[in-house]
């Protein structure tokens, strides 16, 4: 059953976990997470999404605090995002993949998954840098979220400065599967997760995940491992809802994410974190 003392710092998935079928915050969970805030608690978004993406979560929401961005890899000022104060947005990088070991994920992906597409997460000082091109992918990649932001480039380019992440998308695999073919010959130089089953995998900094990223929250805010609860539904959630004193999984999670929950509640389309805030808020 869940814990019983209220936590002092809460973080939370956002896709499939925050948001459901509708990709919307529902008026329920907007009115738990503004009662949070009202307590001077912190709710931390943690996710994979690149800090470009925050926004539209964030504003509904009344955050202004910490993001946890690409699985850990980001942290973001939300309010510094939200006023529009482009140069102050990114507070740390943890983590990150040099051009020389992108060539080489490179040449080890094409024997572990022939045909596959790459795509690099890159990040400046803002959530945005048009100069540095934040998104940039292979001929015939194929993102589920029809990010339309990104821009199309050889190979030599997507692999030509650091990212922060390099995305790999096969068809006619799961990214279950791809995740397993790929770990079996990268053998721990990176880590590898998904947050989509649609056939793409995510390959960040070894030991960068959002366990890490949620660390260094917790560490700003003086908070205690054993007094932060974390909500997610997706492999990429692993490691930060066991590192949590409180990990609770979607009911609709992925059943990696159910075997290491403390906690199960109801899927996101049924507000399933607000149906646990509400005991305390």
């Amino acid at each position: 059953m869940g814990r019983v003392e209220k936590p002092r710092l809460i973080a939370s998935d956002v896709d499939g976990t925050l948001l459901g079928p509708s990709e919307k915050v529902t008026p329920r969970t907007v009115a738990v997470v503004q009662r949070v805030l009202a307590d001077g608690v912190p709710f931390v978004l943690s996710t994979g999404r690149p800090p470009r993406w925050i926004a539209p979560i964030a504003g509904p929401l009344g955050l202004t605090g910490y993001a946890v961005c690409a699985n850990g890899a980001v942290l973001l000022d939300i309010g510094a995002v939200l006023l529009d104060i482009g140069a102050d947005a990114v507070v740390a990088v943890h983590g990150e993949l040099e051009p020389v070991l992108l060539h080489d994920l490179a040449s080890a992906l094409d024997k572990a998954l022939p045909g596959c597409r790459l795509a690099a997460e890159r990040i400046g000082t803002g959530s945005v840098d048009h100069d540095l091109r934040n998104f940039v992918i292979e001929p015939e990649y194929h993102n589920p979220w029809g990010d339309e932001e990104s821009r199309i480039a050889p190979r030599a380019e997507v692999l030509g400065k650091t990212a922060i992440k390099l995305l790999v998308s096969r068809r006619g695999m799961t990214s279950g599967e791809m995740a397993e073919a790929v770990n079996a010959v990268l053998d721990g130089a990176v880590d590898v997760t998904y947050s989509s089953t649609g056939g793409l995998i995510e390959l960040s900094a070894h030991g960068v995940t959002k366990a890490t990223g949620l660390a260094d929250v917790a560490e700003r805010f003086d908070v205690p491992q054993s007094s932060v609860i974390a909500f997610g539904d997706m492999p990429n959630d692993v490691e930060m809802l066991q590192w949590a004193g409180h990990g609770v999984a979607m009911a609709n999670g992925h059943p990696k994410v159910l075997a290491v929950a403390d906690e199960v509640t109801g899927p996101a389309a049924e507000d399933g974190v607000a149906q646990v805030l509400e005991r305390w808020f």
